[in-house]
Order: structure tokens, then sequence, then C-alpha cells
């Protein structure tokens, strides 16, 4: 059978006084010794809905835990390192501090100095990048604009040193230049200019390896040298060796182009008598 709470016969008399002294700050116990009820039941029935007074209530030392757990948190520390500090379980310290930022990583002293010496140096670094890009931007305007006798002899040692050569186990005079920097290609271009030679005996041709994107050398250089890269020869495409660690490669690696001059024998003779020429010009009383 269900009683309710008015089957207690003092209910009603003893519910406002209960409440009364409940607000006066009584604890349960005095407030059952007062009114003489000893029945857990009849008493929590007497008090329902009444809160307790603050000074009754029990200090929850997790709670203690809990603020100073998020207190070393915030200075930092990781779990391990709290756990040390305060003896609780790394479960309860995640339940505690997971909406806090998580700290930066903290670094030994071995790891700070490493990290002093490199910003050291990169403050070196770009002290003598600035230093390097002033001594050749002053070289470069000391040079000019080239007469034509300097860019015959600029051409020539150029080819030269660049250039095929004639050998006598080897007999080839014709004009072949092979370069993989766009600068040197639109020098020697200019050169055969100068000397006169006509576009329609210059012919072209990529070299590149096979891993590269050969299409985009093909008109990286095309446009370069001014054609359509339908005029351009077969291209030669370098065969891949795996024991090779190669330097020239990404969207930078475009190979070499070559450049050859058709009907050039006469011309080889030349830029070798150039040469020659060169060399006697540059010799010096000891």
């Amino acid at each position: 059978m269900t009683h309710t709470r008015r089957d207690h016969p003092d209910y009603e008399s003893l519910r406002p006084q209960a409440v009364a002294l409940r607000h006066a700050g009584l604890s349960r116990r005095q407030i059952r010794d007062r009114l003489h009820v000893h029945n857990n039941d009849i008493l929590n029935r007497l008090l329902e809905g009444v809160p307790a007074p603050d000074w009754t209530r029990r200090p929850n030392a997790k709670d203690d835990l809990r603020a100073k757990a998020r207190e070393l948190r915030l200075q930092g520390m990781t779990y391990d390192e709290i756990q040390v500090e305060l003896g609780c379980s790394k479960s309860s310290i995640s339940l505690w501090v997971r909406d806090l930022p998580k700290p930066a990583p903290r670094r030994t002293p071995a790891e700070q100095a490493r990290i002093a010496r490199e910003k050291r140096w990169e403050h070196e670094l770009a002290v003598r990048d600035v230093e390097r890009r002033r001594t050749k931007s002053a070289a470069t305007h000391e040079i000019g604009e080239l007469s034509d006798r300097e860019l015959l002899l600029v051409g020539a040692a150029l080819y030269w040193a660049e250039g095929a050569k004639d050998k006598p186990y080897d007999r080839r005079e014709s004009v072949l230049f092979v370069n993989s920097d766009p600068g040197v290609i639109q020098l020697f271009l200019a050169w055969l200019r100068l000397l006169g030679v006509e576009p329609e005996r210059v012919g072209y041709r990529v070299m590149i390896h096979m891993t590269a994107d050969v299409a985009a050398a093909e008109r990286y250089w095309a446009d370069l040298v001014g054609v359509d890269t339908a005029t351009l020869q077969k291209t030669t495409i370098k065969k891949h060796n795996p024991k090779t660690v190669r330097k020239n490669v990404g969207e930078g690696y475009h190979g070499c182009l070559v450049v050859r001059v058709r009907q050039s024998a006469d011309l080889y003779r030349r830029i070798e008598g150039w040469w020659y020429g060169i060399v006697l010009g540059a010799k010096r009383p000891a």
C-alpha cells in the first residue's frame, strides 16, 4: 500500500515548522532532534523542496583539484605533469581542462640553443643575400650596352667554352651549341644575329630527362627563342638512371636546348680563328 506524505498524523503541523527551521539554517539532524522526527523518510518529506543551508554542504574535494588542474594547464603543463603534481587520474584531468587551449610545446635547453643558432644563421644568410644582390646589381650596371666588337669577342669565347668542337679523331666542323641557361642561349642567338646568320639556318631541339614534363619544356624553349613548338626538332629524351641522385628537378627544370646552325663549316672555322686571336691578344709581356 502506497502512503502519501500526509499519512503521518502530525505532517500538517510539522511541515511549516521543519521549513522554518531549515530556513533558519538548521541541519537535518538539528531539525530531527528539535521536532522529534526520527524517521528519515518522513524527514525527507517534511523538507522536500527546501534547499540546505550552505554551511551544511560538504565541500567537494574535486572542485579544488579541478581549479588547480585548470590553473596548471594554463601555465603550460602537460597531463602527465599535472597528474604528478595533483595525484589524480589523467581521465579526470582531461575532463576538467579539455576546453582550455593546448599549450605550446616546450623545448629543452638544447633545443632552445639550436633554435637560437638557426635564427642567428638565418639572419646572417639574409644579410649575406642582401650584400650578394647588391654586388651583382652593381656589377650588372658596370657592363652597359655591348659594342659589336665586344659581343663578337664574348660570343666567340662563349662558343669555345660551351659549343661542340672539331677534334683530330672526330672531324665535325659545324656550329652546335647546347645549354640549359636561358640567358646563355639568348646571348648566343644575339651573337648569331650579329654574324648575319639567317633565322632559317638555325634549328632547335630540346634535350630533357624522361621524368620531366616534356611538353612544358618544349613550350618554354620555343617561347624563349620565338618559334612555334611545331618547328622544333624531335626532342631527345634522357633515360633515367636509378643510381643517380638528380638535383635538376621541379618546375624550374626545363632540360637543355640544342642550337644547330646548318651549313656552318665556314662559320665554325672563323669561330676557331677568333678564339686563337683572343688567346694571342690576351698575352702580355711578363
